[in-house]
């Protein structure tokens, strides 16, 4: 993925938590080979206003799971949650949704830390913004467009689509994620042809779930929080040798 001498690479991500679920072992591996990462994150995980107590307590578990990674900086774009449904929520008072910010506007952002960090490597996110999410989507676009304005090199995190199915209907047999529909994955990760980069992150399976366990508030409270907890149960081998084994990415061409 990278050149033995050390590099800058700035991961970008729509939300706390997702720095782990697509990129973690990635982020802990760049570290542990003497790399500086960054994440970037658009949203602060709150739907409310920030001011509200706890609210950005979100922000404080991405910064815990950064130091877990032995990532060396995080920088939040300043934006809402858009929210996963039908309904936009109106902006809260002190900040927009990320939905609603323009993608020029949110590129140049981007860009700014981008170019600040001197990056060698952007790592965002697939066209299906890896399941659909529309803050997920905006951060593809975002990043396609802040990979332009720099030049910096670009990689999208996503998923082969055949092995979320096998995983679906088995977590489905389970009674998780019982909301998705796993009869047409074309929603969800890429085509394993489509794939360009493979990083075999196995090594780093142990940061990878204590980082997960760092987001308490999604650990414990919501539909997630079950694949969350299972995740971070598994016995450390077992998780390596499966599901924390590898991360994938799309390399756009230009």
């Amino acid at each position: 993925m990278l050149e033995p001498e050390p590099k800058t690479v700035v991961a970008f991500h729509a939300h706390p938590d997702d720095e782990v679920l697509l990129t973690g072992g990635t982020l802990a591996r760049l570290a542990a080979e003497g790399h500086r990462t960054v994440i970037v994150v658009a949203c602060d995980g709150a739907m409310g206003d920030a001011t509200e107590p706890g609210a950005l307590v979100r922000l404080d578990e991405l910064r815990a799971s950064a130091r877990v990674l032995g990532v060396a900086r995080v920088h939040h774009l300043g934006y809402a949650d858009s929210g996963h449904g039908a309904i936009l929520y109106p902006d809260p008072p002190d900040r927009p949704r990320f939905m609603r910010v323009p993608v020029e506007e949110a590129a140049k952002a981007l860009a700014a830390v981008i170019e600040e960090e001197h990056a060698d490597l952007l790592l965002s996110y697939d066209a299906a913004g890896g399941y659909g999410h529309r803050d997920h989507i905006r951060v593809h676009e975002v990043g396609a467009r802040a990979a332009e304005l720099t030049g910096v090199r670009l990689l999208e995190g996503t998923v082969p689509r055949d092995l979320v199915v096998r995983l679906g209907k088995a977590l489905q047999a389970l009674g998780i994620l019982r909301r998705y529909d796993f009869s047409d994955p074309s929603w969800f990760g890429s085509p394993s042809s489509a794939i360009t980069h493979r990083y075999n992150v196995g090594r780093y399976a142990a940061a990878k779930q204590a980082a997960l366990a760092e987001h308490r508030t999604q650990v414990g409270r919501n539909r997630g929080g079950r694949f969350f907890r299972i995740i971070i149960r598994m016995p450390t081998p077992l998780y390596a040798a499966t599901l924390g084994r590898r991360e994938w990415y799309v390399e756009p061409r230009r």
